[in-house]
């Protein structure tokens, strides 16, 4: 039986939908030629599908072999020690570009060797189409150990829900940190986040944890083991923590942190000895060797047209949030604060795409951060193009081919990329391409084209460049005298603190919310918009 990945409304002729499966398959000795483009590649759901049903799975191609470095075998180590130990869950924090893929494979393997492990998931982040052929070139090539591996990713959590797994790597772990999503209820499945009995083991792997304590649900097996506490008592993780003297309470948008700077500290001293403290150790981070990232300012100095429409836009803003206030409706307040960011930052696209012409005048290779596409992916890229300069995109669901267009940057087909994914992409100079060959040197500097108002997206976007051994300053743009020159200035004064193991100092949240008039509206309107 072949288990076929089709594509959403693409002809298959001859296969047939299998429901419980949820895919197109196919029964014969041969894949047809009109099917063949969509035989799945090693290591993905449905080659996992494929080779459970079959008796004998199919053999593996041939893959370059990748060397793994001291550091990876070492975090790998400490894992697999934490594992033997009768640990649940470990929370692997090394910064963006360390090594954490490599250091989790090679964890899973040593697993393997103490207990009866077959099968592993890997849960990785968007785009599929860069996530997932990362994870299987980056198994193959430090090698499988003999192990069922299936990569799938956060959006297609739920096709592997039913499924049951020896151990599961949560790549950008962050991702469930909420307890209230669809995703959060496929995570438990997966997980075994509530059953006491035949739980996998977990791995947690991201560099920005959380926000606050009350956004780290996915390490509370661990927090009832290391306490010796029922496991379900730690389902309500917001008042576990309350009864163990953590300085949270409940609000207006449900449980709140304290906004008291030293309360904080002694919270995340003792979430952090929780899981650094304990013998062996919970978790790991290794900051990037090659230092921290350089993010500073950048002052756009409006023309006298664009001031005019910048101050009308903001009073708008300031009348539309006004409304939406008085009228406690949460959605309006929301949607105001959505437009005025759009808005602001079309009105200063000129000023970006000049900045990045000079970058590139002055050969270096440009990653822009965007977060909008209608008012800032689109607009920048066509102004570049019309310039003349290749443009690599990566956003906009099916707008492009994102690998390919990777692949383009990385090569140095495309001096700039415009992108609005925030994690689990490499435009790193130098990487070693899945051809075998690296990617180009040329140095790379980045953009924000506006300030980030989450310090776990900020911290993840930096990462895309500076990473691996390599130097990638970055840049955040903002109108000069307005309000987003303030709210930039509060996201580099603590961005250095957003991948501590508790999460980041959240008083950046409450500051930017008020320079906005929206502290009214709970945190997700500014992390989630």
């Amino acid at each position: 039986m072949w288990v076929l990945a089709v594509p959403f409304r693409a002809p298959a002729p001859g296969a047939v939908w299998h429901a419980g499966l949820q895919a197109h398959v196919w029964v014969g000795a041969e894949l047809p030629p009109e099917l063949a483009p969509y035989d799945p590649p090693p290591y993905t759901l449905e080659r996992f599908l494929e080779d459970e049903l079959n008796e004998k799975p199919r053999p593996l191609p041939m893959a370059r072999p990748m060397t793994p470095r001291d550091q990876q075998w070492e975090g790998a180590d400490v894992v697999a020690g934490h594992a033997a130990a009768g640990g649940r869950v470990f929370l692997l924090g090394d910064d963006p570009g360390v090594g954490k893929t490599g250091t989790a494979i090679l964890a899973a393997r040593l697993i393997a060797e103490q207990r009866d492990v077959r099968t592993v998931l890997v849960v990785a982040d968007r785009p599929a189409a860069i996530t997932i052929p990362h994870w299987a070139r980056s198994i193959a090539g430090f090698g499988d150990g003999g192990l069922r591996w299936c990569v799938t990713t956060w959006d297609r959590l739920g096709k592997v829900s039913k499924l049951r797994f020896d151990v599961v790597i949560a790549d950008e772990a962050h991702m469930v940190r909420h307890t209230t999503t669809q995703r959060w209820k496929h995570w438990k499945a997966v997980s075994g986040a509530a059953r006491v009995k035949d739980a996998p083991f977990v791995l947690a792997a991201t560099a920005t944890p959380a926000h606050t304590p009350l956004e780290l649900p996915y390490l509370a097996p661990q927090f009832a083991v290391t306490h010796a506490e029922p496991l379900k008592e730690w389902a309500d993780l917001p008042k576990k923590l309350a009864t163990h003297g953590f300085h949270v309470e409940r609000g207006r948008y449900g449980w709140q942190w304290t906004e008291d700077a030293e309360a904080r500290r002694a919270d995340l001293a003792r979430l952090q000895s929780w899981l650094a403290d304990a013998d062996p150790p919970a978790t790991l981070h290794r900051p990037a060797p090659w230092g921290p990232v350089s993010v500073t300012g950048t002052p756009v100095a409006l023309t006298p047209a664009e001031r005019a429409a910048y101050d009308s836009e903001w009073s708008e803003f300031r009348a539309e949030m006004q409304l939406a206030r008085r009228s406690r409706q949460s959605a309006k307040g929301r949607a105001a604060l959505l437009r005025f960011r759009q808005k602001a930052g079309l009105i200063r696209v000129q000023a970006t795409v000049d900045w990045v012409k000079a970058q590139v005048e002055a050969e270096r290779q440009v990653a822009v951060s965007v977060e909008f596409v209608e008012t800032a992916a689109d607009p920048i890229r066509e102004a570049l193009l019309d310039s003349g300069i290749p443009v690599a995109g990566i956003y906009g669901r099916d707008r492009f081919d994102v690998e390919a267009e990777r692949l383009r940057f990385q090569r140095g087909d495309a001096a700039v990329c415009v992108f609005t994914v925030t994690a689990s992409i490499s435009l790193h100079a130098g990487e070693l391409l899945p051809d075998g060959r690296p990617a180009s040197t040329t140095p790379r500097v980045g953009l924000f084209h506006q300030p980030r108002f989450s310090g776990i997206q900020a911290r993840q976007v930096t990462g895309r460049t500076h990473r691996d051994g390599q130097v990638s300053p970055w840049r955040i743009a903002f109108a000069e005298d307005t309000v987003e020159e303030q709210v930039a200035r509060v996201m580099v004064e603590r961005l250095a603190v957003s991948g501590s193991a508790a999460g980041a100092d959240t008083s950046s949240l409450q500051q930017i919310a008020e320079l906005l008039d929206a502290d009214w509206l709970p945190s997700t309107a500014l992390t989630e918009g």
